[in-house]
């Protein structure tokens, strides 16, 4: 049995080791598309679910606040996951799996920017969201993990943490949303 400290130590080496498997040429095209998005006036949605949820939100405060402040282009960034009421109200009435698609019904339009999260890339709601922004003529990047689930199939550009443990998974997604973020709060 590992002590905590060797745990410990083990996490961060395999999460190091993982972190360097992602292909920048790759976050390059994802902040691309960010700045098209925020250079055309397009909107930048978010979504996932538990921690990518969490996830969606931070990315979209990231840009909004830090990318944006005192700039005189700003980005155009809501995530679908902060809507507490009517995530609650789509999920008693309708279910579940629609409540991001539905607000897209609401506020998205044709070549705007879906950033849809999902370590295992199978979950349903988020599934739905991409089929409805595809369907509209949206742009999507997913941030996927394992072997990228349906979701790497449904994506434009699918910008994966190639690992099995969802927490390292999760890890990596903060990574490429701090790396995309800060590059705009950075460097523009």
């Amino acid at each position: 049995m590992q002590t905590t400290l060797e745990y410990l130590t083990n996490y961060r080496t395999q999460l190091a080791a993982v972190l360097s498997q992602i292909d920048l040429a790759q976050v390059k095209i994802a902040c691309d598309w960010l700045q098209a998005a925020r250079d055309s006036g397009q909107t930048i949605f978010t979504c996932g679910n538990g921690g990518s949820a969490s996830t969606a939100s931070h990315f979209a405060c990231d840009m909004v606040k830090g990318a944006s402040y005192q700039r005189t282009q700003r980005f155009r960034v809501l995530a679908l996951t902060d809507a507490a009421p009517t995530i609650s109200a789509y999920t008693n009435d309708v279910g579940g799996h629609v409540i991001f698609a539905e607000p897209l019904k609401n506020f998205a339009r044709p070549g705007d920017l879906l950033i849809a999260i999902s370590g295992s890339g199978n979950s349903p709601n988020v599934l739905e969201a991409v089929t409805y922004a595809r369907s509209i003529g949206g742009r999507i990047v997913g941030l996927t993990g394992r072997d990228g689930g349906k979701l790497a199939t449904l994506v434009d550009l699918d910008l994966r943490v190639p690992a099995q443990h969802m927490g390292m998974i999760e890890d990596g997604h903060m990574f490429l949303c701090h790396m995309m973020a800060y590059y705009f709060m950075d460097t523009q």
